[in-house]
């Protein structure tokens, strides 16, 4: 049963979340504010960390439109995605089959600028060599790009 309090891989999601997110907001505009997300991964087949920050930026723009703010805070979009190579080859945005599957897992967090801002890798079954973590990061800014447009569509609608 759940006790009200995040476990450790809630905790270090949570973590990893807010992290991501003042990347991309200046404090200083914030001012003497706290901002609360609430992240609940209704549906997802893996990607379940990566899927929060994607959602959590749209959430957050949502929280300071509301909040009326003299001057926009947020300096850019944030989105995440997963990438690894499954049966040697890349794949983006594993599902739980391929994720337990992967010889290589990389959760990569980027801003709609295509700049990183965390890489998370992990060689689960061999050491992967830099020809490989290229090819995982060229595919990792492809995904982060469709995100950031349908982000950017979402926001939009509103």
């Amino acid at each position: 049963g759940r006790t009200g309090r995040p476990d450790s891989r809630g905790l270090e999601i949570s973590r990893l979340i807010g992290r991501a997110l003042r990347m991309v907001v200046d404090l200083k505009l914030l001012g003497e504010r706290t901002v609360w997300l609430d992240c609940d991964v209704l549906q997802a087949d893996g990607g379940t960390r990566t899927a929060a920050i994607s959602g959590a930026y749209v959430a957050l723009h949502d929280a300071l439109t509301a909040a009326n703010l003299k001057e926009w805070p947020l300096q850019s979009s944030i989105a995440a995605v997963s990438v690894g190579v499954v049966n040697g080859r890349c794949v983006l945005d594993l599902d739980y089959k391929e994720d337990s599957n992967a010889g290589v897992d990389l959760n990569v967090v980027m801003t709609g600028e295509a700049q990183f801002v965390e890489i998370q890798g992990t060689a689960e079954a061999a050491p992967f060599d830099d020809s490989e973590l290229q090819a995982m990061l060229r595919l990792a800014r492809l995904g982060v790009a469709e995100i950031t447009t349908a982000q950017q569509l979402a926001l939009e609608e509103e």
